[in-house]
């Protein structure tokens, strides 16, 4: 069987391409990370599970892979922010801590939730702090091909000098008469030739905490840079795949493009991937919404749109049940399915786990693997990857039941299926097992008592055989009997 080629969805292009990286065997990728002034919330999650499914795809087909994601960590980095208090300042400021007391409190926060959510650690995980020369060197390269200028001490970037010569406005569609007219005027822009053109360096004003030397004055580097000096500095000045939220794409990722081009001559990366939001309304979750959920309040319910807690596993089977290229709206049913799905496919999985092996096979037990690795191959189409373990479920119970059967050789291959598709790729766990120390820890004492109720059954106790039931269901350990024993799970 020919292996599927992987199809990405190319926002630069705006269509699906055959993904071919530089080098045949290794991949290079940036994603865009968090700014860490605050705790992370459901909509952080969507990047994060988006790009980790991909990272953990790319990794499971062989490739080696440089997964490059940025820590922000100086909050004047953030949209719109050329002018204003620094976000990391301003708590700073407030708490009466150092800025990087700030940033580091709220990285480790970010690092503890997506380990619950199962989110591997990139390769390498820059902060924008610890890269201010290359910053300042990547500025330089831009001023030295004409595409800045220098007002008060600031370096701003000439969007229509370089217009001219590129199109500023590739990644997202626009012209820059659009940008014109949708640019709203900000206070204290008086240095930039045009409101459009964009910060490269800032200078500092006096009771500015966060800033550095450089050969203009002192200050902090834009927003946007901080991407562009550290993506090239780890994957070189063409890698493959730059990630990020859909929110990105203007003006950021469209900055970043700009930079790049304009330093280099040419962009960086050759496979531009947005996830969509997710939303709460209709409405995009974020702080600047005040409309956000924190990934605390979901793991414990404390918030008031929430009519329950959800965990971790919960929550990355409800993003991964969308495609990433959707919309994803919050609601508490949305969730409640979810956690139903998730704990129905993992019983399945247990399922498969009890089946014994039968002298032929009643089943194609390639065609699992066939049908998920088809669906990730187009676009990272988790949705459709979970539909086929659905469907597959109830051939692992009707295993299990003795109702259809399966070859030694076939029911090895599903388990390794299960385990590549649902734990390596996927990246979900089975958290009933982990919160009650694993199940393997209680089958023995389980299955000696359900033995004694098998015996009971046969000696016609039925007192006994009742009692020993209705113990083990008090505790949560639910009982079916089958025609040659019997089964039991977690419930």
């Amino acid at each position: 069987m020919e292996k599927n080629k992987l199809v990405l969805y190319n926002t630069l292009t705006r269509r699906k391409e055959t993904f071919e990286p530089i080098n045949p065997t290794h991949v290079g990728m940036y994603v865009c990370g968090p700014t860490v002034y605050g705790d992370p919330h459901l909509g952080h999650t969507r990047p994060a599970i988006t790009f980790d499914l991909l990272f953990r795809y790319l990794k499971a087909e062989g490739y080696k892979v440089r997964y490059v994601r940025n820590i922000t960590d100086v909050g004047h980095l953030e949209h719109d922010a050329d002018e204003g208090e620094d976000k990391i300042a301003k708590k700073a400021r407030l708490e009466q801590l150092e800025p990087m007391e700030v940033a580091h409190y709220y990285t480790e926060r970010y690092h503890k939730y997506m380990d619950m959510l199962g989110v591997l650690s990139p390769s390498i995980e820059p902060h924008a702090s610890g890269h201010i020369m290359e910053q300042i060197d990547f500025v330089r390269r831009i001023i030295d091909a004409g595409f800045a200028y220098e007002s008060n001490g600031s370096i701003y970037f000439d969007v229509e000098k370089y217009n001219a010569q590129h199109h500023y406005g590739c990644l997202s569609g626009r012209n820059l008469d659009d940008i014109v007219t949708d640019t709203r005027r900000l206070d204290g822009q008086e240095d930039k030739r045009h409101s459009y053109d964009f910060a490269l360096w800032k200078k500092a004003s006096p009771e500015h905490i966060m800033r550095w030397a450089s050969p203009w004055s002192d200050g902090f580097p834009g927003w946007h840079m901080e991407c562009s000096a550290m993506s090239t500095k780890y994957l070189g000045e063409r890698f493959d795949i730059h990630g990020g939220g859909m929110d990105l794409m203007f003006p950021h990722h469209e900055c970043e493009i700009a930079q790049s081009t304009a330093a280099l001559g040419h962009d960086s990366a050759r496979y531009w991937v947005h996830n969509n939001m997710i939303t709460i309304n209709g409405k995009k979750m974020g702080k600047s919404y005040n409309n956000f959920i924190t990934l605390e309040q979901m793991f414990d319910g404390s918030h008031e749109a929430l009519a329950q807690a959800y965990s971790p596993m919960t929550v990355r089977f409800f993003i991964l049940q969308a495609h990433y290229r959707s919309t994803l709206d919050f609601s508490n049913d949305a969730l409640q399915a979810a956690e139903k799905g998730l704990d129905r496919l993992m019983k399945g999985i247990e399922a498969l786990g009890k089946a014994k092996p039968a002298a032929t096979s009643t089943i194609n037990a390639a065609e699992l693997e066939e049908r998920c690795a088809a669906a990730m191959a187009d676009d990272l189409n988790s949705p459709m990857v979970i539909s086929a373990l659905f469907d597959w479920v109830r051939i692992f119970n009707s295993l299990a039941e003795g109702t259809q059967t399966a070859t030694a050789e076939d029911l090895e291959l599903l388990r390794a299926t299960v385990n590549r598709w649902v734990f390596d790729i996927l990246g979900l766990r089975d958290e009933k097992a982990a919160s009650t120390g694993g199940k393997d820890m209680v089958t023995p004492l389980v299955e000696m008592l359900l033995d004694m109720r098998m015996k009971a059954k046969q000696e016609k106790n039925w007192a006994l055989s009742d009692e020993i039931r209705d113990r083990l269901t008090a505790i949560g350990i639910r009982v079916k009997d089958r025609k040659d024993g019997y089964d039991w799970e977690i419930e």
